[in-house]
């Protein structure tokens, strides 16, 4: 452990938690020092998440007035905590980190730190800002799309946001398209969070898919927003999310005009040479599939043409890639290790 760094987590109980405590047993360089629940606190994490048998032996979730205890030094903090609340939970974190002088690196996973302003956020959500003042010290992106440390807070965009961002900036970014942008995108259900929901009931869910609030879902102005910061460009996104009949993973599809003619062996290469620098966003010949991606940090990429047409479609799965492997991703950068530091783990595939 001496080599190692702490790592804290907000709001531990939740589908996004249970990925970041996984993530965490298999990093070489960070270990558990707490994860904060007052729901749960005094309860083994293993109770929590049975999937995770014994790695943390009879580690136990802490209640929030403990968190103090475990910042000293360098820690990574991240926070699972639920929209809304995640913001004042931040901002008594980095409050109490600075009266023990701690050396805070913090990646939120929740929606309070994804737009520049509070109005903005108050746009959306309908609620004020839980911590206004904190805004301009967060950077909103994924890593693939900004430098090295651009902050030493980062608000991870959602899963939907995710998906459709790793397909549309460098379409922008290159000018192969226009500012309008048509996304369809399918979920499944741990989108939803662990909390029951009479959406993500099995009996509504299983061999259904349904589209819900078409046009007006929140992360189009998040996505909107992101676009807008790296590439200028005022992005018109149509954006229709729908529930799938699984469990995780997100398949997206994005339609757009072409701003001149582009084969597909063209486009695909245009793609490839855009992250060839990242290992986790992969461009394949003809379309790409969920199972390859589920339980990985991967993003699939896939084209098609048709005279002026373009169809990009981009997969992820939703609590790695779109929550806390991202997130991972980002605190490696914060931290200066290995960016795929305890992210190599490949997905299961026929699930």
């Amino acid at each position: 452990m001496n080599d190692s760094i702490p790592a804290v987590i907000l709001g531990g109980t939740g589908y996004v938690a249970g990925e970041l405590l996984r993530l965490i047993i298999q990093h070489p360089q960070l270990y558990l020092s707490a994860a904060v629940s007052e729901s749960q606190a005094g309860v083994p994490i293993r109770t929590v998440f049975p999937n995770l048998h014994d790695s943390f032996g009879d580690q136990t979730f802490v209640p929030r007035e403990r968190l103090t205890e475990h910042l000293s030094g360098k820690v990574a903090v991240f926070s699972a905590a639920p929209h809304g609340a995640s913001a004042a939970l931040v901002a008594d974190t980095i409050a109490a980190g600075a009266e023990r002088s701690a050396e805070l690196a913090i990646v939120d996973t929740s929606a309070d730190f994804r737009y520049a302003t509070a109005p903005e956020y108050e746009a959306v959500y309908g609620r004020p800002h839980g911590a206004p003042d904190l805004l301009d010290r967060f950077t909103c992106g994924v890593p693939e799309h900004l430098s090295a440390t651009p902050s030493a807070y980062i608000g991870h965009p959602g899963c939907f946001a995710t998906a459709i961002l790793l397909a549309a900036v460098p379409l922008l970014t290159l000018k192969l398209v226009g500012p309008e942008i048509y996304a369809v995108g399918i979920t499944g259900s741990t989108g939803s969070g662990r909390k029951p929901a009479p959406n993500t009931h099995h009996p509504l869910r299983h061999a259904n898919l349904f589209a819900y609030k078409p046009l007006t879902h929140r992360h189009a102005p998040e996505v909107a927003a992101v676009c807008r910061s790296l590439t200028d460009i005022e992005l018109v996104l149509r954006f229709v999310p729908h529930s799938g009949p699984f469990a995780r993973g997100i398949h997206m599809t994005l339609q757009a005009q072409l701003t001149s003619p582009v084969s597909e062996t063209e486009l695909r290469q245009a793609l490839r040479d855009f992250y060839a620098d990242h290992r986790f966003v992969q461009v394949v010949d003809g379309t790409p599939h969920l199972k390859d991606v589920v339980g990985s940090n991967y993003c699939h990429l896939g084209v098609a043409v048709d005279g002026n047409s373009l169809v990009l479609l981009s997969v992820i799965d939703n609590l790695v890639k779109g929550a806390a492997g991202g997130a991972m991703q980002w605190m490696n950068r914060q931290l200066g290790f290995d960016e795929y530091a305890g992210l190599n783990v490949l997905g299961p595939a026929w699930i």
